[in-house]
């Protein structure tokens, strides 16, 4: 310290002061050491207790996601109007719609608001849309915020209540945004996907509105809905064939004029237009303008004649009947078989816990399922469970290659075993920060837990290769744990420290997107603290315990000329 003041270099000062501290803090290890070293079998059994309850109590508390979510800072909104709402009347919904966003979120916040309304123009657009719109009743409304905005979290929950409460009989929900949730959903408009498939599809349908009130009552799940809408209206037109035939029309004739003038098409009937400036022919539709069939009294007076005929023409009034009703307003399959999918989302809560409830549901619904009726459940869960299970495995396969690559270095099975059994205990720090943390398990986390199992084995070899060496010199195995944990001090602390320091900005989760890698940060700090804590106790204990019956191996004077030589 003396030396310290009288430098006048601030670097040398700071390291004299450092290693005045950090040997007092080795000193205070070595007593501590020394008193576990002495008190064995309850030190071990108190750690690997510790250890042991850590993972059985916090494990269930932490919750499990795919990936952790992302605020993006935009969102997309999708409204679904009453099944077959014209174009216009959307358009002029959303509108209404965007005032509302606009008082609920400040100016200040706002970028900007981009409407799809309807259907894409062209089939490749409605292949690769996670939308899934169904008709032109359907939207979607983007919203980008500003730079810098408050959590987008807070303003769709908002949202979601001001326009469920302005727009009764309108559907809002969310759907994916970033690029991140969009791949994992692989193609979906939500994370859960409940899908009903079977032929009885009346039946199917009762069956999902029952399903999807059940869903609703699990705390967490948020946005459900049936995908296929079953209140498409529709008008049946019921020709009297006597009374056509009367007035000279048939059936067919009447079935044939209202369809060619309602929905003219070029595929079953071409027309064709020959351009006498370029030579080229265009294919024609030709149908009465949307504006001019707008209720049932003009659908009752559309005339109806035949190309070439005498007969005068006549109103379809006159002909039909008129019967109003409903129908499905898409049809989907999977696996050729029809499909009825109820999706959902998840918030406040983790996808696990949600995916639990929702299983249980299933479960006791598929015993009185009619006939030929599935119920599947499928999505980002599906997703999220198969690649749990993959990285479950790698992180054992990993422990287990360690383990043998130790093995044929120390030419022991004892010496490896000691080593890795510090493992669990990085697996208690793992626990303990996600859940001090309020974080997830996840993809990432379980990425950093694999990435800690290599530092935390490394440390431990750098003490039991140390303590080996010492025994061979004549060392007892105690004397050789506490010299091997004293010496290997510095080494150990450092080789940790410098790993946690560079995982601190990404465990913080700064920057866009950082919330991505957070898991894995704080997964590498927990795990390397406690394991790091075991190295330098747990591993000096358990190597003594081990090897106290063995004796010292006393070194020839020719090996000590060769390690001094090397």
């Amino acid at each position: 310290m003396q030396q310290a003041r009288a430098s006048r270099n601030p670097f040398v000062r700071f390291q004299i002061t450092f290693e005045h501290y950090f040997e007092r803090l080795r000193d205070w290890y070595h007593g501590v050491l020394r008193l576990f070293l002495e008190n064995r079998p309850a030190f071990l059994l108190s750690i690997v207790a510790f250890w042991v309850v850590s993972l059985a109590l916090l494990y269930p508390w932490l919750g499990q996601d795919f990936f952790p979510s992302v605020d993006g800072g935009q969102f997309k909104l999708h409204v679904r109007a009453h099944t077959g709402t014209r174009i216009e009347d959307t358009a002029r919904l959303c509108d209404q719609i965007e005032d509302v966003i606009r008082r609920e979120i400040p100016a200040t916040e706002l970028g900007t608001i981009i409407d799809n309304i309807g259907l894409p123009y062209s089939g490749l657009n409605l292949s690769y849309t996670n939308s899934a719109p169904v008709g032109t009743g359907d939207a979607d409304i983007l919203v980008s915020l500003a730079g810098k905005h408050r959590p987008t979290a807070e303003y769709t929950r908002a949202l979601r209540d001001k326009l469920t409460q302005d727009f009764p009989g309108t559907e809002f929900y969310y759907l994916p945004t970033d690029m991140v949730s969009q791949i994992l959903n692989f193609g979906l408009p939500a994370q859960i996907d409940v899908q009903v498939t079977g032929l009885l599809v009346d039946q199917n349908r009762q069956i999902a509105e029952q399903l999807m009130q059940q869903i609703g009552r699990v705390p967490g799940t948020t946005d459900l809905r049936i995908q296929q809408p079953f209140n498409q209206p529709k008008w049946t037109v019921d020709v009297d064939r006597t009374r056509a035939q009367q007035v000279g029309y048939s059936q067919r004739e009447v079935a044939q004029d209202l369809l060619t003038s309602l929905s003219g098409s070029f595929q079953t009937s071409p027309s064709f237009y020959l351009n006498p400036q370029n030579h080229v022919s265009y294919n024609i539709a030709v149908e009465t303008p949307q504006y001019e069939v707008k209720d049932l009294q003009e659908l009752e007076n559309f005339p109806i004649a035949t190309n070439g005929s005498a007969q005068q023409p006549q109103i379809l009034g006159n002909l039909a009947s008129f019967e109003r009703g409903v129908e499905p307003g898409t049809l989907s399959h999977f696996n050729a078989q029809p499909v009825i999918d109820i999706y959902g989302s998840v918030e406040g809560t983790d996808l696990a816990s949600v995916a639990g409830k929702i299983e249980t549901i299933l479960s006791d619904s598929k015993a009185t399922l009619p006939r030929g009726t599935e119920i599947n459940l499928r999505g980002q869960i599906q997703t999220m469970h198969s690649s749990f299970q993959g990285l479950s495995y790698g992180l054992l396969f990993s422990i287990v290659l360690v383990y043998a690559l130790i093995v044929v270095n120390f030419q022991s099975w004892l010496d490896p075993f000691i080593i890795i059994a510090a493992l669990p205990g990085a697996l208690a720090g793992i626990v303990w920060l996600l859940f001090l943390t309020g974080t997830h398990i996840s993809v990432p986390a379980l990425t950093g837990a694999i990435m800690c199992m290599g530092v935390a084995t490394a440390n431990s070899i750098l003490v039991v290769s140390f303590a080996k060496e010492q025994m061979e010199h004549g060392m007892s195995a105690t004397q050789a744990a506490l010299s091997a944990g004293f010496t290997r001090f510095r080494p150990v602390i450092m080789t940790a420290l410098a790993m946690i320091i560079g995982m601190v900005p990404m465990a913080l989760g700064l920057g866009d997107g950082g919330e991505q890698n957070a898991p894995l940060g704080r997964a590498v700090i927990g795990g390397l603290l406690l394991a790091t804590f075991g190295t330098l106790t747990f591993v000096p204990v358990f190597f003594s315990l081990m090897h106290r019956n063995d004796p010292p191996l006393a070194r020839t004077e020719a090996e000590d000329a060769n390690e001094a030589l090397a």
